[in-house]
């Protein structure tokens, strides 16, 4: 019985920690711009959010990595040409040591944002990932618990 319980738990804990992001590059979906000005429905039918655990990276990198969301935002200046403004959001897997910073190249500027909780790389909900582990881990001694349990003295 014990051992079932422990399944549940490590169940429970991958799930935890498994992050959904927004997978999108405004380039070729106008939406991955701003997904504040559409409604959840709009958002939900046609930004693609993708569980990082499960993507292309999560292969190539054999689950050595916890992912996380990222945004970049680029500024791409063109010769003789307007500015051109460009999101890209996805999953991350190196992490850095700030949640934002900025980088200013010859041909453009870009800011990356990273954050941790589902779709957190468009919205600014907040999930906690710890209250879903203790929960489960309660779960996991309510229903493990022995209805004779040995003292130790």
């Amino acid at each position: 019985m014990l051992f079932k319980a422990v399944i549940v738990l490590f169940t429970y804990v991958r799930f935890a920690t498994s992050v959904r992001c927004f997978d999108c590059t405004s380039a070729n979906n106008t939406m991955c711009l701003d997904p504040h000005l559409y409604d959840e429905e709009t958002v939900r039918k046609f930004l693609p959010s993708v569980d990082c655990n499960r993507g292309i990276q999560a292969v190539a990198l054999d689950g050595s990595s916890d992912f996380f969301c990222r945004k970049i935002v680029q500024t791409i200046f063109h010769k003789n040409y307007e500015p051109e403004v460009r999101v890209t959001r996805g999953c991350g897997w190196k992490r850095f040591y700030r949640d934002c910073y900025k980088a200013d190249n010859e041909d453009h500027l870009e800011t990356v944002c990273q954050c941790f909780s589902d779709d957190c790389n468009s919205s600014k909900q907040n999930s906690s990932c710890f209250s879903i582990i203790a929960i489960a881990f309660c779960m996991t001694i309510i229903t493990t618990k022995d209805k004779n349990p040995v003292l130790i003295k």
